[in-house]
């Protein structure tokens, strides 16, 4: 009688924690559903009030105007051979008067350095500059009297892309700078549209953020997009779009409310003073981009200073993204690591008062987000299907909201393929839209629970210690 007793009680025990977990998910599940659905309409009323995208005759303006901002353009480069020559190339077609390219070779172990100078016909030259932040050692700096915007740096390598942007802010000479990938390519005008907040409010904007689009796909000539195409791998679709959603529906709204805290690694701007005031890029995270705006909100908040960060979606930034499952894997590890490592390093920042909506609001959209739903997501995955096979989820309740839920991912997406094409008109045939629409459809049904997995996977790293980015290979511009 008393084993039958123990088993009844501790069935009733696991009852009661599958319970738990599946309202937890629930929860979880409408939390994200009501900020999707929210992130949308205000998405769609900062595009609608602040675009650029017809406003050709200003950017025109703004080209051949004597106040224009100067600006340096950071490109740390680590084994970029195949991608190095294409990207510096558009960069120096860029329109933008006031400009400075620091290329920076992070000690790459392939012919990266030797193509540069090479191609571009570049001396060994001397530089003054103060080391306001750290970095590892300088070998060597180079120059080309055909190439007068561009500067080459040669320093060894510490594992850090962090490291190599420091660099870069050094020998940079301007007020404001901005990274960009070195497999990444910027539209001519995108630097024009990109610089306009920091015009419009040269007191108080200290960082600005572009979109990033997907390359794969598009012909590249001489630095230039000259046909942009949609990419025939499922994976490189699948981020197609989930690019879109991201940039133009939570980062638009974020910026909107005043929240925004990413600014991507690929295409950022920033003051140069405010960077150096808050110690340039960290070392100790793979998230130096989140954790750089993190520092900022809380730079400015813990000295009382008046700020402004924005996002705008007109500068676009092209860049490849993965096309095999093994790379993506990494990519979306490292992501997830560096997230939960800016997270915990700021966690004082949650809830408090003192950040305003940035701690009471942001901190806590990035707890649920980050930290709480990786590993909930993937939970769910097991104890959904046992807690309804144990008779304790109902069937018709499980069946309505795996349907609502999936119904509202493709709502989501096909929402953001809407605006982008009312407003920015990015895609250039009806038949890709199709092809877009179909994507949204699929990629509920796999992608993303994959990279819930490999979200989760990227947190057990955190957890082991693990500090190294990983291999990333690409096929080059």
């Amino acid at each position: 009688m008393d084993l039958i007793s123990s088993f009844s009680a501790y069935l009733q025990g696991e009852t009661i924690f599958i319970n738990v977990v599946c309202w937890g998910i629930l929860a979880i599940g409408l939390i994200q559903n009501f900020t999707y659905a929210i992130q949308l309409p205000a998405a769609a009323l900062e595009l609608r009030e602040h675009s650029q995208a017809e406003d050709t005759e200003s950017a025109f303006q703004l080209l051949i105007s004597d106040v224009v901002m100067p600006i340096s353009m950071i490109v740390p480069a680590y084994n970029e051979e195949s991608s190095i020559v294409a990207n510096v190339r558009s960069l120096l077609s860029l329109h933008y008067s006031e400009i400075e390219i620091i290329i920076v070779n992070d000690g790459s172990k392939d012919n990266t350095l030797k193509v540069l100078i090479d191609t571009f016909q570049m001396l060994p030259v001397i530089r003054a500059y103060e080391p306001a932040v750290k970095h590892a050692k300088i070998r060597g700096l180079y120059s080309s009297p055909n190439y007068p915007r561009l500067l080459v740096v040669d320093k060894e390598n510490v594992g850090s892309k962090a490291d190599a942007s420091n660099a870069g802010i050094n020998l940079s000479r301007n007020p404001l700078f901005c990274v960009v990938d070195a497999d990444s390519m910027l539209e001519e005008k995108a630097l024009l549209s990109a610089v306009r907040p920091f015009m419009e409010d040269p007191q108080n904007m200290i960082a600005v953020g572009g979109t990033v689009r997907v390359l794969n796909g598009c012909k590249v000539k001489n630095g230039k997009i000259v046909e942009m195409k949609l990419p025939r791998n499922i994976l490189a679709l699948a981020q197609y779009l989930e690019y879109i959603r991201a940039f133009l529906v939570a980062r638009l709204a974020w910026s909107r409310w005043g929240m925004l805290s990413i600014i991507s690694g690929a295409f950022g701007i920033f003051r140069r003073d405010i960077a150096l005031e808050v110690g340039g890029f960290s070392h100790n995270t793979v998230g130096e981009d989140y954790d750089l705006i993190t520092k900022m909100h809380r730079h400015m908040l813990d000295n009382k200073r008046p700020y402004s960060m924005r996002y705008v979606p007109e500068p676009v930034c092209w860049t490849e993204v993965p096309e095999s499952l093994e790379i993506l894997g990494r990519q979306r590890k490292r992501w997830q690591r560096g997230a939960i490592e800016v997270f915990f390093k700021n966690i004082g920042m949650l809830l408090n008062p003192k950040y305003g909506k940035i701690g009471l609001v942001g901190a806590t959209n990035n707890l649920i987000v980050d930290v709480i739903d990786p590993f909930l997501e993937v939970f769910g995955y097991v104890i959904l299907p046992l807690a309804w096979m144990l008779g304790i989820l109902n069937t018709e309740f499980a069946m309505a909201y795996i349907l609502l839920f999936f119904m509202f991912g493709v709502f989501i997406s096909v929402s953001s393929l809407i605006l982008e094409e009312m407003e920015l008109h990015r895609v250039p045939r009806g038949r890709d839209l199709a092809l877009l629409t179909l994507v949204a459809v699929i990629e509920n049904f796999g992608y993303r629970q994959l990279n819930n997995v490999w979200r989760a996977m990227g947190f057990w790293d955190f957890l082991r210690g693990k500090k190294h980015w990983g291999v990333m290979k690409r096929k080059g511009l």
